[in-house]
């Protein structure tokens, strides 16, 4: 099983690079967030008329998420309210499209689009630190069905050092401050792993290059784009690599796709009885 994420940063402006993609990686489920489209206007034919399924949770011109899978999803649930009804800020934080998720196969993928926070003087800042701690209590009530998750999405936070390219400037920023830092890692607890940190301890790997400071041509990235697995998928993961190369196209996202490959469904164990024979 293959699921990708990807921060698209509008699905019809890079449509035919996301068709591009989808058909040379041929993932079974890939994760869009920043579509900045309403579902009517969403282009879905185009995606249909290429073999894809498409689910989306999206608004005009801001945030959104979306779904598209090689086959059709079970359980479809769009934003926090989804998981708790009787939370009044989880409903007050839905009104922005930033979560949808869906079972595939059996596994529980949730695609995210967390709030950037703007700066640490932003009215945003505060915002986006209500959103992860909403987070945690959604992910404290998905867990109770005792389903497989992956979580996937666009995190606007670089958890460490590594991940940021001048961490000496960098640290204690919006998207590095201790806040965020300490409020994702509280959503994630115990039960989840971030997937790309399965293969590669090392600095120097990006999702996000700014538009605005020339960081592609200079690589000066941050990793905010993450895959996280419960403890049942960790085990099953083959590979997670990030295909830094489409951040090189011509009116690219400045986000980079993330993928992870997953040995699921698992192998059935062969028992003692099966051994005799």
């Amino acid at each position: 099983m293959r699921i990708a994420t990807w921060n698209v940063n509008s699905v019809r402006t890079r449509l035919d690079q996301v068709l591009s993609w989808l058909e040379k990686n041929q993932p079974d489920l890939l994760c869009l967030q920043e579509t900045k489209v309403d579902d009517p206007l969403f282009p879905i034919q185009a995606f249909e008329a290429a073999g894809w399924k498409v689910s989306i949770h999206g608004q005009k011109s801001y945030n959104g998420v979306a779904l598209v899978s090689r086959e059709p999803l079970d359980d479809v649930r769009c934003g926090f309210s989804a998981e708790l009804p009787n939370d009044a800020e989880a409903e007050t934080l839905g009104e922005q499209k930033r979560v949808i998720s869906a079972l595939l196969d059996g596994v529980r993928v949730l695609n995210l689009y967390v709030p950037n926070g703007s700066s640490l003087s932003s009215e945003k800042y505060p915002y986006k630190l209500s959103w992860l701690g909403c987070l945690k209590r959604y992910l404290d009530a998905q867990a109770e069905r005792g389903e497989p998750l992956c979580m996937v999405g666009d995190f606007n936070i670089a958890l460490d050092s590594r991940d940021i390219h001048d961490p000496d400037r960098l640290n204690g920023s919006v998207m590095a401050s201790d806040a965020e830092r300490t409020a994702l890692r509280e959503a994630l607890g115990d039960r989840l792993q971030d997937a790309f940190r399965m293969f590669e301890p090392d600095a120097g790997h990006w999702s996000w290059w700014d538009y605005r400071t020339g960081a592609w041509d200079r690589d000066r990235g941050w990793r905010i784009d993450h895959i996280y697995l419960c403890d049942e998928l960790t085990g099953l993961a083959r590979s997670c690599t990030i295909h830094k190369q489409v951040r090189g196209n011509p009116q690219p996202s400045d986000h980079a796709p993330v993928s992870v490959d997953l040995d699921w469904p698992p192998a059935e164990e062969e028992s003692e009885d099966d051994l005799l024979f």
